[in-house]
């Protein structure tokens, strides 16, 4: 990890303790813009669950719309905004999503509340609900299915990490006159640092 790579994580780390101390009801949540079929953008809002030199790292069900179009075009772009923070930040980052590990999707849904665990095999993510009931009696299903010991990990269910390619620290200020400052990923690996006008 190079130095400029080091100073935007290490200040992205910053911010995001900001943010929590701030009083922010959801400070690690943060848009996820995908593209789809025939060029159409789609996004959502996700909850950033790491983040280190290698990306930033979200969990989901991988039947999900947003799985099918990451692994159909991996490009993203993921977008902060804490606006009680100083004047107003944004961090926005730009980059390729891969999936993270078995074993370390193991890990974090070992870590999830019970109930969390159950909704990941109770919930077809995206597809048509017939009804609530018919939600809550998949709930009940399998509950039943796992009554007698620990949830396991949905075959279905993993995490990706978004690899940054750019990163934009977005200070906002009076009269619109903002600071931004952009990290950008060359090819031989190496990072830059300019700024851009408000």
């Amino acid at each position: 990890m190079n130095d400029l790579q080091a100073e935007v994580l290490l200040t992205f780390r910053d911010l995001l303790e900001e943010a929590r101390a701030s009083g922010d009801p959801e400070p690690t949540a943060m848009s996820l813009a995908t593209v789809g079929e025939g060029g159409r953008p789609s996004v959502r809002t996700v909850l950033l669950k790491g983040f280190d030199e290698r990306g930033f790292v979200f969990y989901t069900n991988c039947e999900s719309r947003k799985a099918r179009e990451i692994e159909a075009h991996p490009q993203v772009a993921l977008l902060f905004h804490w606006r009680h923070l100083r004047h107003g930040v944004q961090v926005r980052i730009e980059g390729v999503a891969r999936r993270v590990s078995d074993a370390e999707a193991d890990r974090y849904f070992a870590s999830r509340p019970r109930m969390s665990q159950i909704g990941a095999w109770a919930s077809d993510q995206s597809r048509t609900l017939p009804s609530r009931e018919t939600f809550e009696a998949r709930i009940a299903e399998f509950e039943r299915r796992f009554a007698d010991g620990p949830v396991p990990r949905p075959p279905h269910w993993s995490g990706y990490r978004v690899e940054p390619d750019a990163i934009e620290l977005w200070y906002g200020a009076q009269f619109r006159l903002h600071e931004r400052y952009l990290y950008e990923r060359a090819a031989d690996g190496s990072w830059g640092k300019r700024m851009l006008y408000p």
